[in-house]
């Protein structure tokens, strides 16, 4: 049980980790630092362009490579290799920034790229080890721990850099752009080594020795076969579906809250705050989730956090004052963990471990597939109806339909009809 114990808190601590990135490079400083410094003289629109540029091209590449490389890290069981690449890409790409002087956009931008690429590609092998550390009792439990981890330990790194950043010169820094490159390389060295203990103590199944062309042969048949079973299973392929509407729902609140909460007037230091509080209201939150899944039913809990986030939409439309901003991030924090995570378990649950990566794979296809088409929603909308709280209200189509599709999914009849398939 301490051997159990220790695998589950080592793969845990990974969210830990990597959740340094997400918060204090893709959502505090790299946005707000690429416009000011690296894209210091060039217009307003068009850095926002490049920026929005560099996130589709990123999430563009885990879409084309991510649902291959899962396949062949079940063909080969290297979920474990294929993981380190991706962190250390992302965690040397981390440091560079720090390196790049100011108004080399495109080179920043650039790495920008890399570094979601090595952020996003290693969450597909993070997932898919899930299913061979915990069990379809725990898997809850274990999957809500990993998110809740992250935000503290994300929450922690950000507030400590916001933190630096507002003093620099009591840290003897010269202003705050060295401050900030400072908090990039903080990334990278909180990365590296919170990402020990997976690499240490999590195991994975041994399979046989291939060659480099045969992991890619084998890959594209396993991703071939798995394509064509998910089609033929009704249950995972309506869950996907599912999925794909209501994170893109989340995500594009995720990636778009700031940018409203700017357009309809509120000041940046202020969303900072709010971004702050949901991190650590965030760590409680998802646990409490977990418990609930365990305790209630994984899918109505799921159903409980698209209702939530429903409500969350509709008030946002017309929200007036900055201190309802607050009340709204406060409950973006109580369920954004928690839909995240148990949507991970409940995927889990109905996929067979062996295929775990190639089925991840499409998981995490889909997540990054919802983060090029959800804003780009919001954007159109705002562009024909020249209107922010129109368009912050058409992501409420998508927690819709995904509610109505996850209705129809019987978990436990796609578990078995999955295994049949997959035979």
């Amino acid at each position: 049980m301490q051997k159990d114990k220790r695998t589950i808190y080592s793969w845990a601590l990974y969210d830990w980790a990597n959740s340094a990135y997400a918060t204090t490079v893709m959502a505090g400083f790299f946005p707000i630092f690429f416009k000011s410094y690296y894209s210091a003289d060039v217009e307003a629109t068009l850095s926002t362009a490049h920026l929005g540029f560099a996130n589709s091209i990123s999430s563009f590449i885990i879409v084309l490579i991510a649902p291959l490389l899962g396949a062949m890290a079940d063909s080969g069981s290297l979920k474990k290799r294929f993981l380190f690449l991706f962190a250390y890409l992302g965690i040397l790409m981390s440091a560079a920034l720090a390196l790049v002087s100011q108004g080399e956009w495109q080179l920043a931008a650039f790495i920008y790229i890399l570094g979601n690429v090595g952020f996003m590609g290693a969450d597909v092998f993070y997932d898919g080890l899930l299913p061979s550390i915990s069990d379809r009792k725990n898997v809850d439990y274990v999957s809500g721990l990993g998110f809740a981890l992250g935000y503290l330990g994300g929450g922690i790194l950000f507030a400590l850099n916001v933190a630096m950043v507002q003093n620099f010169s009591l840290l003897g820094l010269e202003n705050e752009a060295e401050a900030i490159k400072v908090a990039f390389l903080s990334v990278a060295i909180w990365w590296a080594l919170f990402s020990l203990p997976l690499f240490l103590f999590v195991e994975e199944k041994k399979g046989e020795s291939k060659s480099a062309l045969v992991l890619v042969k084998d890959g594209f048949i396993r991703l071939k076969n798995t394509f064509g079973k998910i089609r033929e299973i009704k249950g995972i392929f309506l869950f996907l579906l599912a999925y794909w509407l209501y994170i893109d729902g989340v995500d594009t609140i995720i990636r778009m809250a700031v940018d409203y909460g700017m357009a309809i007037g509120f000041d940046s230091k202020n969303l900072i705050f709010a971004l702050l509080i949901v991190q650590f209201v965030g760590f409680p939150a998802t646990l409490l989730f977990a418990k609930i899944a365990q305790l209630w039913d994984t899918k109505k809990a799921i159903f409980l956090a698209i209702g939530i986030y429903l409500f969350i939409t509709l008030w946002a439309t017309m929200m007036q004052e900055v201190y309802e901003f607050y009340i709204l991030a406060v409950m973006i924090a109580l369920v954004q963990g928690g839909i995240q995570a148990l949507s991970r378990s409940y995927y889990s649950r109905m996929i067979p471990k062996e295929h775990a990566g190639e089925f991840f794979g499409f998981y995490n296809f889909l997540g990054k597939f919802a983060a090029i088409l959800g804003p780009l929603l919001v954007a159109l909308v705002a562009l024909f109806s020249q209107n922010s709280r129109a368009s912050i209200g058409s992501v409420s189509i998508l927690f819709i339909l995904g509610a109505i599709l996850l209705y129809f999914v019987d978990e436990k009849k796609t578990a078995d009809d999955a295994k049949n398939a997959l035979k």
